[in-house]
C-alpha cells in the first residue's frame, strides 16, 4: 500500500459524494459540460467577496483598503467535519504612472486528522485597457501541511502505510492570476498551486499538490428602481481529475450607505445555497447555509459566515483617487 494512499480518503471525505456531471451556459465566457469531485483548495460560497482567495490578479481592485474573513462549518453534524478559516486584506498602491495591488492573507483548513495552512503574499500589476483595467497578479505563499496520526484507530496498530505520530511538512506556493474588471462586469483565470508542490511528510510520506485553474466573471444589472441591481457570477475551478461549478445570483438593494442582499446559488449535482447579508455599522456581514443535492439531510449543509470591511484610502496623488468605487460586492 503507498504510504499515502490515506490522502484518497481526505478527497472523498471532503466532498462526502462523487458528483456525475453538469451541463450550464456562461453568457460571457464558454460552455462547458463538467463532472464534480473532490480537490485540494476548499469551497466558499461567499467566492465573490473573497476572490483573492483564489486569483491575486483581484487585490487592489478599487481605491479602498478592503479586510475580509470567513468561517465554513462543512457537514454539520458529522464528526470530524471540515473547518475553514480565511482572513484577507488588500489594498492598491500608486507606483510611477500605474496603480498596483497588494494583498495578504492566510488559511486555516482543518479536515479530521489533516491540517492545512498556508500565508500568502500578492501583488497585482494594472492598467487600463478597453476602458477597464487589466490586472496581472501573482501570489508567493508557504503552504504547511500536518497530520496527525495520534488520532487514527487502527486494526493492526503496525500497518507501515499508516503513520501513528504527528507528521508534517512545508513549501513553497506560487500562483498566478488575470483579472479584467470593467464598469459593470468583471472577469478572471486565474492558476493555484502552479508549481505544483510536493510536500514531503515525514521520513516517508509525501504529499502532491495538482494545478488547481478558476475561471470567475460577473455582472451588474441595473433596474428601473434605481436602489435595487441584481448580481450574477459564476466561479468554476478544475485541477484536471476534479470540477466543481457554482453559478450565483443576489439581488442587492443600495440606499446611501445602507446595503441588504439576499441570493441563491447552485452547484450542479453538489448543492443548492441560501445567501443573505448587509451592512451593518460600516460592516458587511454576510451568512450562507449549503444544502447538499445528495442522499444528506437537510442539517448536514454547511454554514459559512463572511465579514469585510472597506476603508478609503489617500493614495498620496491629488485626485488619482476621486473616482467611485466599482467593486461588486
Amino acid at each position: 500500500m503507498d504510504g499515502f494512499s490515506y490522502t484518497i480518503n481526505y478527497n472523498l471525505y471532503r466532498y462526502y459524494h462523487v458528483f456525475k456531471h453538469a451541463l450550464y451556459i456562461i453568457t460571457i465566457f464558454i460552455l462547458l459540460p463538467i463532472p464534480v469531485r473532490g480537490q485540494y483548495d476548499p469551497s466558499f460560497s461567499n467566492y465573490w467577496a473573497m476572490e483573492p482567495f483564489f486569483n491575486p490578479g483581484s487585490v487592489g481592485k478599487n481605491s479602498k483598503i478592503n479586510f475580509v474573513a470567513a468561517y465554513a462549518l462543512d457537514f454539520a453534524g458529522f464528526e470530524h467535519n471540515p473547518r475553514t478559516m480565511y482572513v484577507g486584506a488588500d489594498m492598491p498602491v500608486h507606483l510611477i504612472n500605474d496603480y498596483s495591488g497588494v494583498g495578504i492573507s492566510f488559511m486555516n483548513d482543518q479536515i479530521g486528522l489533516f491540517t492545512h495552512k498556508k500565508v500568502a503574499l500578492q501583488y497585482a500589476y494594472k492598467h487600463k485597457l478597453f476602458g477597464g483595467t487589466i490586472s496581472y497578479g501573482l501570489q508567493l505563499g508557504m503552504l504547511s501541511e500536518t497530520f496527525d496520526g495520534s488520532g487514527l484507530d487502527l486494526n493492526e496498530q503496525s500497518d507501515p502505510a499508516f503513520s501513528t505520530s504527528s507528521i508534517n511538512g512545508n513549501k513553497i506556493d506560487v500562483s498566478i492570476g488575470l483579472y479584467y474588471l470593467n464598469k459593470d462586469w468583471y472577469g478572471g483565470l486565474s492558476v493555484q498551486h502552479a508549481n505544483a508542490p510536493l510536500i514531503k511528510m515525514g521520513e516517508t510520506n509525501e504529499l502532491q499538490i495538482d494545478r488547481t485553474y478558476y475561471m470567475t466573471c460577473g455582472y451588474n444589472i441595473k433596474l428601473r428602481n434605481p436602489f435595487v441591481t441584481i448580481q450574477p457570477s459564476l466561479l468554476e475551478r478544475t485541477d484536471g481529475k476534479a470540477y466543481r461549478t457554482d453559478i450565483t445570483g443576489r439581488l442587492v438593494y443600495t440606499n446611501e450607505e445602507k446595503v441588504m442582499y439576499a441570493g441563491v446559488s447552485y452547484s450542479p449535482s453538489n448543492s443548492a445555497t441560501v445567501l443573505i447579508g448587509g451592512n451593518f455599522h460600516g460592516i458587511n456581514l454576510g451568512y450562507s447555509y449549503e444544502i447538499y443535492t445528495s442522499a444528506l439531510s437537510i442539517g448536514n449543509g454547511s454554514h459559512e459566515l463572511v465579514l469585510s470591511y472597506q476603508t478609503e484610502i489617500n493614495l498620496g496623488k491629488k485626485g488619482r483617487n476621486k473616482h467611485k468605487s466599482v467593486r461588486i460586492l
